[in-house]
């Protein structure tokens, strides 16, 4: 018990960097696909380049600074949640606000990090699950910002979660692929019934790829599960958020939440449902 609790405890410890670095794939990846974006308009329009846009940025350079002073932030002012609580959530240069959200981040993933291991230990299971967190994690918050799920991001997902199932993962590799397949047919499916009944777009083609990655790692099976999860959380969001009426609200985050509880916890999940049909003569 004691060596699995140390194995925790480094788990989170990890969590908090990579949470960290999280924050820097969060903020900068959409801009990086914008300015990707406005230079190959300009190269099909035939326009000059932007200056801007040519500039060298990326998830390394420019080194990280204040938006407000841009004064450079110092490696001790970069330690995850501990430097934000030395500076009291402020820039040590000009004393600008710095947002709560970069620590949030830095403790959700030390916090899922741990969740992970101690489910499933620190093997090969738990690495791919470290590593399955961390893109669900950086998927949320960007969709939450932008409404977009990048491909960047996505597309590996689909992939890795297939090696992960190709000898020893969550399910069988033929499962897996069936979930890939039904993942993303199923929301392409929704999304053009809705279009053709309402003439509008429910949902991004995003979210499709996001099941798809999600059914690759968990298997076809949990695909009903997960979407009646996504559901339940996007109600709940939706209510403690109090989004506006008619303003668009990502589904990502619901999607990768329930993914996230499903590969962690799903036999608990499967029983509660279980038991949920037979109390309610479903089952």
């Amino acid at each position: 018990m004691s060596e699995n609790m140390l194995f925790v405890f480094i788990a989170a410890v990890l969590g908090l960097l990579i949470g960290s670095f999280l924050n820097v794939v969060i903020y900068r990846l959409p801009i990086m696909m914008e300015r990707a974006w406005r230079r190959e308009a300009r190269a099909l329009l035939a326009q000059a380049a932007d200056a801007a846009d040519e500039a060298v940025f990326n998830l390394m350079t420019p080194p990280s600074a204040c938006p407000q002073c841009k004064a450079p932030v110092k490696p001790w002012q970069n330690i995850p949640v501990i430097s934000y609580l030395l500076l009291r959530g402020r820039c040590h240069n000009c004393r600008t606000a710095i947002p709560w959200r970069y620590p949030a981040v830095e403790l959700l993933t030390g916090l899922a990090f741990a969740a992970v291991v101690w489910q499933w230990g620190w093997n090969t299971t738990g690495w791919f699950g470290l590593a399955f967190t961390a893109v669900l994690v950086a998927l949320t918050f960007i969709d939450m910002d932008t409404q977009l799920l990048p491909d960047q991001l996505t597309l590996p997902l689909v992939w890795l979660g297939l090696l992960f199932n190709l000898h020893t993962g969550f399910v069988p590799l033929p499962q897996a692929i069936w979930g890939a397949v039904l993942g993303y047919l199923s929301l392409w499916s929704l999304f053009w019934i809705f279009k053709l009944v309402t003439g509008k777009d429910g949902m991004g083609y995003g979210d499709f790829k996001l099941l798809a990655a999600l059914g690759a790692w968990l298997g076809a099976s949990t695909l009903p599960v997960i979407i009646l999860m996504a559901a339940l959380v996007g109600i709940v969001a939706s209510i403690v958020l109090k989004v506006a009426r008619g303003q668009p609200m990502a589904f990502g985050p619901a999607l990768a939440i329930a993914g996230w509880l499903v590969f962690v916890a799903n036999g608990p999940i499967q029983q509660a449902i279980h038991w949920w049909l037979g109390k309610s003569g479903l089952l």
